[in-house]
């Protein structure tokens, strides 16, 4: 396993377009005529929505982190307009910003819930599946609704491809997957994201999805030695069907993957902190949008 470079995640580029912009003035690099020029700075909330807890931060244009993190517990059962309000109640105790960045499990499209594995059931991850929130769940526009509720514009993206944007290079095929509640994943050609595949819901064996196999739960059951095993064995199964250039490993459960068996589980692969859930919800921005250019 290779150890993870922060120096390598090449930062994000200055976003454009009128929205989420706020200007402020600094001294011209070697200028000598002692005027000012304006420097466009743009803050971004990022919201990481999980199976057990939800958190918010403000971001610099850079990525860095410039208010403590808030976090408040998932609310269960979890309708869309419950989640809207648990986002709006997060932002009220941080800084304005002028964007905000919401990642979540499930299949997301421009903006579209298309399914989500957690929320549409009564207690969380495991508990009994509400078809009434299936129903509410199913086209939600959470874009919108975010963006209408907090008077920012908004981006809604899976949870994997927010800490994907945080950690990636922009060089060559690179994979994240993130290891949690369940698992999930994104994929990115030269620093574009690509469009989303649920890994998490694909049969392993026995009608075991990839979240059964690898999830939380599991994790507990088996306890981190062979719960490990089971991680190298996902990675050995994904690395023919994707050929990445690098795979990351992030999600709070990566931490526990035991010494041995990350030292049989490639050179390809590195393990990243978990706090790229929070940190890629500014450098997203200029990945969807040059993806949707």
């Amino acid at each position: 396993m290779a150890p993870f470079d922060h120096s390598r995640a090449a930062g994000p580029r200055p976003p454009t377009g009128p929205a989420g912009r706020s200007e402020a003035t600094a001294d011209p690099p070697g200028g000598s005529n002692g005027n000012v020029v304006p420097v466009t700075t743009t803050s971004t909330l990022s919201v990481d929505c999980g199976g057990g807890g939800i958190k918010a931060s403000v971001l610099d244009a850079e990525g860095a982190i410039v208010s403590r993190a808030v976090r408040t517990p998932t609310p269960y059962p979890l309708p869309p307009t419950k989640l809207v309000e648990t986002i709006a109640g997060l932002t009220e105790q941080l800084p304005r910003a002028d964007r905000v960045t919401v990642g979540m499990p499930g299949m997301i499209r421009h903006g579209v819930v298309i399914a989500t594995p957690h929320y549409i059931t009564r207690d969380g991850p495991r508990s009994r599946i509400l078809p009434e929130l299936v129903e509410q769940w199913a086209r939600f526009d959470m874009g919108e609704a975010i963006a209408a509720r907090l008077g920012i514009p908004s981006l809604i993206l899976n949870d994997a491809e927010v800490a994907g944007c945080g950690v990636v290079t922009g060089r060559g095929h690179e994979m994240i997957v993130t290891l949690g509640t369940g698992l999930g994943n994104a994929v990115f050609d030269n620093g574009i994201l690509a469009p989303h595949v649920e890994v998490s819901q694909g049969p392993v064996r026995w009608g075991l999805t990839y979240d059964d196999y690898i999830g939380e739960h599991e994790r507990l059951r088996l306890g981190d030695a062979h719960w490990s095993r089971r991680v190298r064995r996902v990675v050995d199964a994904l690395r023919p069907m994707y050929l990445w250039d690098r795979l990351y490993l992030g999600g709070g459960n990566s931490r526990r993957i035991t010494a041995f068996q990350l030292s049989r589980i490639g050179d390809d692969v590195v393990v990243v902190p978990n706090e790229a859930g929070m940190t890629g919800g500014a450098r997203c921005w200029e990945m969807v949008r040059t993806a949707r250019a």
